[in-house]
Formats: C-alpha cells, structure tokens, sequence
C-alpha cells in the first residue's frame, strides 16, 4: 500500500509519517519551500524522512512570500504570546496562518498521490492544540476528500476512491509526543518554531549526512507555546530545547 505523507518537519507531520509508516504504508513524503520564514523546518523533514527511510521524498518549492498575508511569509511580525488565546475554539486567526496553505499542499499531495496511484493521503492536521486555522478541522478534510474524488481522473473512472487521513485530529499535544515516542520518532529531529534565532554556526547530523543550520527556537510563538506544552503533558523534557 502507497500512502503520500505530507511532512514539514513538526511534530504533527513527523508523528502523521510514523503512523502511516507503522500501519504498514509505503511512505512517500512531500514538502514545501514555499519561502516560509521558518525554513529550518526542512532540514528536519530531510532527517525525519531519511530516519524512516521513505520510499520518496518529493521537494515542491515556490514562492508564496508574492502573496503575503502571513506572518510566516512576509515582514508582519511573528507575535509572541504566553497564553493559549487560540487554542480549540476560538474565533481569532492569528497571523501566523497562511492564506490556503493547506489546500495548496494537499492539492500537490493529491496530485502526486494520483501519479503513484496511491488512494491514502496523510495529513498532520489537529484541532485540539493549535491555532485556529481553519483548514485544520475535520469539516475541511471531509470537503477536501470529497473535493479528491470529484475532480481526479483515477475516482471518476473508479480505479481508486481518496482517504484523506488526520490521525492526530482528536488529539493533544501532549498524546502526540506520546504516540511518536511509541513508534520510535526521534522529536530532536523535528522543529517547531516560526521565527528561529541563529547563532550563526552550523553543524552536521552524521547519522543522515545532512548538514543543518544551528538555530534555536524563540520560545515565545504558538508553535513553541504548544510544542512545549505537549512535552509538559507527556512529561518529557523537550530533546531539542535540552540539547
């Protein structure tokens, strides 16, 4: 079985990929460049795909800075906050959400999932601990699917039928870290921070022959806010931040 993963290096995507790896998938894993301000991440998609040992990883890249609108990709400031303000339920989208990144991504995943014939797609997408956007709740993946199965040549012929899996929709932060732990995910390759702070060295991770650039995350955005809850929850110390 074929599964297309879409992986950005979180720990939302990389616990998504050992799911869908441990349910016997054969993984293809896709990221986006999409000239995000937190492009750290990728070097941690690199190692999380080459830990599980993917049988393809795709790089898309284009440049979604030319639209703006996001604090992710363009000079609007990443806020910092010490509250969950945003956390399940709220009305308030914050700035740090990316004008229909999801259906951008998932658009290129169906796409590719089609090519390789593969009728699952697996998406890192929670509504318990984020913050806010709408292209993360279980209404939208539903559209989404029906949406695949509508619009691809390999459904209306009725050679495949679209599953967009959230394995993580339901779940908290804290259940997430707990899962990955289970399945062997290694979260000091991951990263989670919107605006990393370099420290203007770089060092190479000798188990996958990747060089990564040394940044240490802010602490302070929701991303962080959140990773760090969940490592709280679970009652572990956060490998990237302890290192």
């Amino acid at each position: 079985m074929k599964a297309v993963v879409l992986l950005s290096g979180g720990i939302d995507s990389s616990t998504s990929l050992a799911i869908a790896k441990s349910n016997g998938f054969d993984v293809y894993a896709i990221t986006f460049d999409y000239k995000q301000r937190h492009k750290r991440e990728l070097e941690s998609a690199k190692m999380i795909a080459a830990a599980f040992n993917v049988v393809e990883h795709l790089f898309i890249k284009f440049d979604l800075s030319k639209i703006g609108g996001s604090a992710l990709t363009s000079d609007i400031a990443v806020p910092k906050s010490k509250s969950f303000s945003n956390s399940a339920g709220s009305v308030t989208i914050p700035v740090t959400y990316v004008p229909a990144r999801n259906t951008i991504f998932l658009s290129f995943a169906l796409a590719w999932a089609e090519v390789l014939e593969a009728q699952d797609i697996f998406i890192g997408a929670n509504a318990i601990d984020y913050s806010g956007y709408p292209d993360c709740r279980p209404e939208y993946l539903r559209a989404f699917e029906n949406m695949a199965n509508l619009a691809t040549k390999i459904s209306v012929e009725g050679r495949a039928h679209f599953k967009i899996h959230a394995p993580l929709i339901s779940m908290s932060k804290g259940q997430i870290i707990k899962e990955g732990i289970k399945l062997g995910l290694d979260y000091s390759l991951t990263w989670s921070c919107y605006d990393p702070q370099p420290i203007r060295k770089k060092t190479s991770d000798s188990r996958f022959k990747i060089q990564t650039s040394e940044f240490i995350p802010c602490g302070k955005c929701d991303s962080c806010i959140f990773r760090q809850k969940g490592f709280d929850e679970a009652g572990i110390k956060d490998p990237l931040v302890s290192r």
